[in-house]
């Protein structure tokens, strides 16, 4: 990315926003230490559920509102 009239902090944003899109820095954080596979299957069903959980809600708040 290029810097144009010392506007960083618009470079800075739009680095951000393309990392967090392509899920790079998620990436990267979850390299750089160890996890056995037994928490990488216990953490990755704890997402599963905690999704299911919020879609469960959205989906019981949408039946209430109509």
């Amino acid at each position: 990315m290029e810097v144009k009239s010392n506007n960083v902090g618009r470079v800075l944003s739009k680095l951000k926003k393309q990392l967090h899109e392509e899920n790079k820095l998620e990436i990267f954080k979850s390299k750089q230490f160890f996890e056995k596979p037994s928490a990488k299957r216990r953490r990755k069903k704890m997402e599963g559920t905690l999704r299911a959980k919020k879609r469960q809600e959205e989906n019981k708040l949408k039946k209430d509102k109509y």
